[in-house]
């Protein structure tokens, strides 16, 4: 058995985890949270496993600071590898610990028993229940410990368990999202932002904004600036005439908006972050040698539903709904800004609308909070459409330069990579100080704390730089800029979409340069018989050997990746057809992530991560001036559009014999690459700068005649 996850560290006893209600019902407790994707049908399927009960007597807690187990973000492809493998331990001891009180009681072997709905039979027919033996001497069970290196387990007999989505119905009637949440005597607040998230008020006239129809307070501490009334429409209409009425003053931003211009004249902290020499590697045996730069922009959260929270004041301090990844630290940074201790906040998770890293989920709950705190109400405070777009952190820039050399064998004896790009994580919690755009508003001494990036193996701007391919002597240089024109953290696998759209892009353009199939390149270079399986099976899936010559409009592009190199590995093929713009035609994939928990949330995964990264390719940038950021709807900041979601072909190997990986985010960066490597192959002419629009061919197709 595994060793104990730092989740049973932090919660060791068993009834951290579970609760068995009055009414016959099993509360289990999570620090794990649903955003979207399922993670709660398969943590289900876990524990309903584990403990032989079923998925109708199950209650789940989730992302509760009163009583769920601190887990830490829901977020970097964990919540079935450490989530899921911490409910398994916990429900194997307590299936084990219940088992044996009830052979004890029974007079037999524990291996005897069934256990049936969470009810134990003796061999003769007699039956004890989990909280019958709960409420009885025989089993002390409070107390029991879930966190020994290797607990002894009981195995009983089981029925399988099936379990499905239950947060899709309330979503569906229009009742399971926290906008959808209110409160008796409830306060809506709009506050007033500026086109940048380090824009200021100027020249500010309060009593124009309290005269506004719908205002009925004005909160002003600083340069935070919050409207209160009961009618949210009228809110709307009043926050909206605010903003005319205000002045900003903007940070100076650059004038070059390009990735591949901008960050490698900015100001840089490079070192080598990776080295490696195999033995019997000669780099000097290269007869050809390539190098090549390629870039992402900064990208938008973009969520559908805009940044909701609410927040009540209560005998013990304030309770907060909020649908951030990490309700544990954003409670401890509340506290802090707020100057109250950790027992005197709440945060509870409710589901948002959709989430993918660090979006404004927590700026949006420190604003409730602050301002219930300070007046004392009940309040629920709505971003705007412009403020999810121009305010929430975005996801990092990067520019990404490969140098290779090819040996006369068609074999790669030398690689090099420079990685140019801010951090890709400032999340709260993360480092020093307070990570909250409101409390840098509100307090003058909150300042935003330093950057610092995720360090290798997991790596934020580097991570999967290090190429998954045999590639001979190997150097990863970092060049960190701690500075950026936007306000940048997490967004769905950080720097790997950068990262493997240069690297596949560039194993296609070496396997170009010594006349070999991009397919048998790769595997000329890999050694791992998983990732083989993937990418051999994704190109009979796809029928790789027929995709025919380049230039005919059509392209078929294959593109591989490992995330961070120990997840799910993930192979996958794009075919596209190229006339005034990029139309995807049909996507498959071979996902390989060991042991399948739960199919259909594992298809929901990758299938939500292709279409998001074909989005992030072919459509999306940041994009600002000098009054600030000017990509404020989706006018502005196109994203997929349900007319181009292509067919998907997915295949999942079930690999029962190897532990379950991460999913989440394994389908990114092998979209982006397999986009770029079948725009490429349609064109006869390599895009390098994503994303790949109209205007960005354009320009690769103009600095291919000149």
């Amino acid at each position: 058995m595994p060793a104990p996850s730092p989740s049973l560290l932090s919660a060791p006893r068993a009834d951290q985890w579970i609760r068995f209600t009055d009414d016959g019902h099993f509360e289990l407790r999570t620090g794990k949270v649903e955003l979207g994707q399922g993670i709660s049908a398969a943590l289900t399927q876990i524990a309903c496993e584990a403990l032989g009960v079923l998925p109708s007597q199950v209650r789940w807690v989730a992302g509760d600071t009163a009583c769920s187990p601190d887990e830490g973000y829901t977020a970097g492809s964990q919540s079935i590898e450490v989530g899921g493998a911490s409910w398994r331990r916990v429900g194997d001891v307590l299936r084990s610990h219940f088992a044996n009180a009830a052979a004890r009681r029974f007079a037999c072997p524990a291996g005897e028993l069934r256990l049936r709905a969470g009810v134990f039979i003796s061999p003769t027919g007699v039956t004890l229940s989990y909280r019958a033996l709960a409420l009885s001497d025989d089993s002390a069970w409070h107390g029991l410990r879930v966190d020994e290196e290797s607990p002894k387990l009981v195995t009983v007999q089981t029925e399988p368990v099936v379990a499905l989505r239950d947060d899709l119905w309330l979503k569906f009637t229009g009742a399971g999202f926290i906008q959808d949440l209110r409160l008796p005597e409830l306060w809506h607040a709009r506050v007033l932002r500026g086109p940048h998230p380090h824009s200021r008020p100027v020249a500010l006239d309060v009593a124009a904004l309290a005269a506004l129809a719908g205002v009925e307070r004005v909160l002003v501490q600083h340069q935070f600036v919050a409207l209160l009334g009961r009618e949210e429409g009228a809110l709307i209409a009043a926050h909206a005439q605010a903003k005319l009425l205000t002045q900003w003053l903007i940070p100076d931003l650059p004038v070059e908006l390009d990735a591949e211009k901008l960050l490698p004249h900015m100001p840089a902290i490079s070192h080598i972050a990776f080295q490696e020499k195999p033995s019997g590697c000669d780099p000097s045996s290269a007869s050809l040698t390539l190098q090549r730069r390629y870039s992402r922009p900064y990208i938008a959260h973009a969520s559908i539903g805009p940044a909701c929270a609410l927040a009540q004041p209560d005998a013990q301090g304030i309770m907060v709904w909020s649908h951030s990844q990490g309700v544990f630290k954003l409670r401890d940074q509340i506290a802090q800004a707020l100057h109250l201790g950790t027992e005197q906040v709440r945060v509870q998770h409710a589901p948002g609308a959709g989430c993918y890293g660090h979006n404004g989920a927590d700026d949006v709950a420190f604003d409730a909070a602050f301002i219930a705190h300070t007046w004392g109400l009940t309040v629920r405070v709505q971003w705007s459409r412009e403020d999810e777009m121009t305010v929430s952190p975005m996801g990092a820039a990067s520019v990404v330069d490969i140098q290779a050399g090819v040996d006369g064998k068609g074999r790669i004896s030398c690689w090099k990579t420079q990685v140019w790009s801010p951090t890709h994580l400032n999340r709260p919690g993360w480092g020093n100080g307070i990570q909250l755009l409101g409390a840098w508003a509100a307090f003058e001494d909150c300042a935003q704390p330093s950057p610092k990036d995720v360090p290798l193996p997991t790596g934020g701007g580097l991570r999967n730089a290090i190429p998954a391919y045999d590639v001979g002597e190997l150097a990863i240089e970092h060049h960190f800029l701690d500075t950026s024109p936007v306000r940048v953290s997490a967004l769905r696998s950080l720097g790997a979409h950068a990262n493997v759209f240069a690297i596949e892009s560039f194993m296609d353009e070496l396997s170009e340069a010594v006349g070999i199939d991009p397919l048998s390149f790769r595997l000329n270079h890999l050694s791992d018989p998983r990732a083989r399986h993937v990418i051999e099976t994704v190109a009979h899936q796809a029928q790789w050997s027929a995709r025919g010559a380049s230039g005919s409009g059509h392209g078929y592009g294959l593109g591989y990746a490992r995330y961070k190199n120990k997840a799910g590995y993930c192979a996958l093929i794009a075919h596209v057809e190229v006339a005034e713009r990029v139309k995807v035609r049909k996507v498959w994939a071979c996902v390989d992530v060991g042991a399948i928990v739960h199919r259909d949330g594992l298809l929901n995964q990758i299938e939500g991560g292709i279409l998001q990264a074909i989005s992030w390719s072919l459509h999306e940038s940041v994009r600002w001036n000098a009054q600030g950021i000017c990509s404020q709807d989706w006018g502005n900041y196109p994203i997929l559009s349900f007319n181009d979601v292509p067919e998907l072909d997915i295949h999942l190997v079930d690999a029962p014999q190897h532990p379950s990986l991460g999913s989440g985010e394994v389908a990114t960066g092998p979209c982006g690459a397999a986009l770029g490597n079948a725009v490429a192959h349609a064109l006869g002419i390599r895009g390098r700068h994503l994303p790949l629009n109209t205007e960005r061919l354009l320009q690769a197709i103009e600095q291919a005649q000149d």
